[in-house]
Parts: C-alpha cells; structure tokens; sequence
C-alpha cells in the first residue's frame, strides 16, 4: 500500500522552475531513494512531501491513518532531516531531545533514541563529531514517533566509519516499520539501503526502479577486458563471437598493428628479408581485447583461448553509476517511470 503518492507535482519561484513534473509512490515500510545531480529538484521535492514548501501545482497524499487531519497531526506523523544539522553549541545532546520530544504530543522515548543512536545525553553539540551530528539529526527526526521520516543527504561529509554507522541506523528504523524517504549522492548508500529508487535530472524522473532494474537498464551485462601477448587470428575472433554468452567482441589496436605490420612489411623486403611483424590475418600484437555478455563469460572465453594469451585479465560489470549517468545526461532522452522533474530551489536545493 502506497503511504506517499507524488502527482506530477511542480514547484516554481518566479521565473525559475525547481521542479518541472514529478510523480512517484513509496510503499509502506519501504526505504526509497531519491537520486540526481546538483540542482535537480531532490530537496525540493522531498520539502514539499514533508509541507515544508507549498506546491506550484500537482497533489501530494500522505497516507497516514489520520483521515482529514489537520496540518499540525499530518507533521507529526512525517519527522525530517535536513542536510546540516544545526543547534546551539552549549546545548547537551540530552536537552535537544527532550526539548524536541516536548513539541509533540505522544513522544518516543528520547533517551533510548539516544542510547540507539551511540550518543552521550551529557556531550554538547559543539564537542560531537560530524557522524554524531548526522545521527542526532536523525534522533531528532524520530522523536515525535513518525510513520514516515524524510532523510536529506544523509551521509555526506562523513568518513567511511561514520557513514556505515548511520547506514546501521537508518537499517534499524527500517526494522521498526518507518517507511523512509532517502535524498542521496552516493550510489553504494542506494545499493545498500534502498528497495527502489527514483532518478531525477532537470525537475522530472527519468526512472523508478529498483537498484538491479536500473542496472539492468542500463545494459547489466559483463565485460571481460585482456591485452594479447600475441596476435589474435581471425578465427579466435570469430569463435569468440560464436559463443552464446558473447555480445560483442571487439580488439583495440588492430589499425595501429596492420599500420605497423605493412610498415615492417615494406622494410623486411626492401632488405630481401622476411616480413616481420605482419598482421595479414590477425589482430594488432598486443592488442586490447574487450568481450561483452552475460552468464558464465569467463569460462566461456577460455574454452576457446588460451589463458597464456590473456595478461591483464579483468572483469567489468555496468554499475549503478553508470546507470546513474545514462539517465541524468544533459541529452538524455524519454522519460522511464511515472513521471518527471526540473533544476533547483531556492534554499537548499543543492542535492
């Protein structure tokens, strides 16, 4: 069941577009992430979702069980962090959260958040390192018991320790069934947190789908890449080519290497010599090998080439990134999912 529903929601200011048309549903319970370059439209989006900003037009439903609730019981059911979190330096982690507990009526337990969250009640906001600031951050957006908590780049600025400690977080209020709502640069924090994902470029989404499904899109295939100690004939190439977990099979240097080969060619008979170095029949000496497919490629290649040809072996798989940047390129075509979206808002609108 969808807890959020988005229809093509857009946000103007003046002249300037932030979001041109946005669509998308999260399911409860499930954590969605929200993805695109600088400007794109993410925190935009997930303000107005979290009534922090009133739409130009479109609607946003929020599912919450409250029937026609008033403004004021829909926010306490939606908590959100924001990019930076901010509070006086001398205020002691404890006091945030029991004066952020006060402004609702049926609090959670402020001091296990703390406890759940590795905080001291004692340490002051000035003494706390950034992962500790991103995880009262968060602390704060669960203490008045939200069904849905709105996380806005989460992660960024902090070291690997820091970040997979709030990754453990954010799993465990997932465990406790908050849906969540995820803005985020980093596409292993997707991979490793998020049932699916909505890609934004230019204020409309250019896909939703899961990690895999966007992988998947973007061609998900494997690539096996090898430089030869030796010349690949014409029929190794066309072998390759034959086998049904290949794609594609191309060799970088051939021109080069025929180049070179009619050049030692010319030289060898000129001097009544033999024609060292020719390449009639076979690709460049040295040449780099890159073989594309699917199943079990490896094996496949070494049926049919010896592995003493083969130095510098790797594989190579499209990654989410890659997929990232097939669908936020400026000359990025069609649309893929429910809808779409623009540029940036006016405040903070750097995700």
């Amino acid at each position: 069941m969808a807890i959020i529903t988005v229809d093509h929601l857009r946000k103007t200011y003046g002249a300037r577009v932030a979001v041109e048309d946005v669509s998308f549903s999260v399911e409860e319970g499930e954590v969605f992430g929200i993805v695109g370059r600088n400007g794109a439209g993410k925190t935009t989006t997930v303000e107005c979702v979290a009534g922090l900003r009133t739409p130009t037009a479109g609607t946003i439903d929020l599912d919450v069980g409250l029937g026609p609730a008033s403004g004021a019981d829909l926010k306490e059911q939606v908590g959100v962090q924001l990019q930076e979190c901010s509070l006086p330096d001398k205020i002691r982690v404890g006091e945030a959260l029991s004066l952020y507990a006060s402004f609702y009526r049926r609090p959670a337990d402020w001091r296990a958040l703390a406890a759940e969250a590795g905080l001291d009640l004692r340490a002051s906001f000035a003494t706390l390192s950034g992962g500790q600031r991103q995880r009262l951050s968060v602390a704060l957006a669960l203490v008045g018991s939200p069904r849905v908590a709105i996380l806005d780049e989460l992660t960024t600025g902090l070291d690997p320790q820091a970040r997979r400690e709030t990754w453990e977080l954010v799993a465990r209020i997932r465990q406790r069934g908050v849906t969540v709502l995820l803005v985020t640069h980093f596409m292993e924090e997707v991979e490793r947190l998020c049932d699916r994902v909505a890609v934004i470029s230019r204020g409309r989404v250019r896909a939703v789908d899961t990690p895999a499904g966007l992988v998947a899109r973007a061609g998900g295939e494997q690539r096996l890449v090898f430089r030869t100690d030796r010349p690949l004939t014409d029929e190794q190439v066309t072998a390759l080519r034959a086998l049904p977990e290949v794609t594609s099979a191309t060799v970088k240097g051939a021109v080069e290497g025929a180049v070179k080969g009619a050049v030692m060619g010319a030289v060898g008979s000129a001097a009544g010599g033999s024609a060292l170095g020719s390449t009639a029949g076979s690709t460049a000496d040295g040449g780099e090998v890159v073989v594309a497919g699917d199943g079990d490629l490896l094996s496949a290649v070494m049926a049919v080439l010896p592995a003493s040809l083969m130095r510098g072996l790797r594989m190579e798989r499209t990654t989410l990134d890659d997929a990232f940047l097939a669908l936020t390129e400026p000359s990025h075509g069609p649309s893929y999912g429910p809808s779409p979206e623009p540029a940036r808002s006016v405040s903070q609108e750097e995700s």
